[in-house]
Order: C-alpha cells, then structure tokens, then sequence
C-alpha cells in the first residue's frame, strides 16, 4: 500500500500564505501537511458546485483544495480568510 498524497502548492497559493499572521501561517501549513495522510479529514467540507474540491477549516482561514485518487495528488487551490478565500 501507498504512503499518503502528494500534496501540491502552487507558487500562488505561498505567496496569499506568507500574507497571512505568522502563526497562523504555521497552523495552516500544519494543516496542508496533515493532508497528505489524510486528504478527507473528517472535518473537510465538499464545496457545492465542484467535484472533488473540498475545504478544510483553521480558525478563521480556508484551505481550498482539489484531490485526484487517481494520481493520489492534493492541489491546494486557495488559501485565505473566511470572508475573501470564495470570491475570485
């Protein structure tokens, strides 16, 4: 059996990281690291609308992101507070 999921963090998604308060930053990116053990935690949330996008809840921030069991890939789509991480 595999070990887990890669987990993808596009160069985007490091930059809205680095803006947010430092420790939150290490709250989030402890919890992009948990995902690639468990992708589908049992607090992630499936958003209405998408396939395969689902988000996970850290205080007052959101991590959007995509899983492919195919290619047991995680992509981090977004991340962010609550009130902006849904708008474009």
């Amino acid at each position: 059996m595999t070990s887990g999921f890669q987990v993808v963090v596009p160069r985007r998604v490091i930059k809205q990281l680095a803006r947010l308060p430092r420790t939150d930053q290490q709250r989030v990116r402890a919890a992009i690291d948990l995902l690639a053990i468990d992708p589908r935690p049992l607090k992630c949330v499936p958003l209405t609308g998408y396939t395969d996008v689902y988000r996970v809840r850290v205080g007052d921030y959101r991590i959007l992101y995509s899983v492919d069991d195919g290619v047991r890939i995680v992509a981090v789509i977004r991340v962010g507070h609550r009130r902006e991480v849904y708008t474009s």
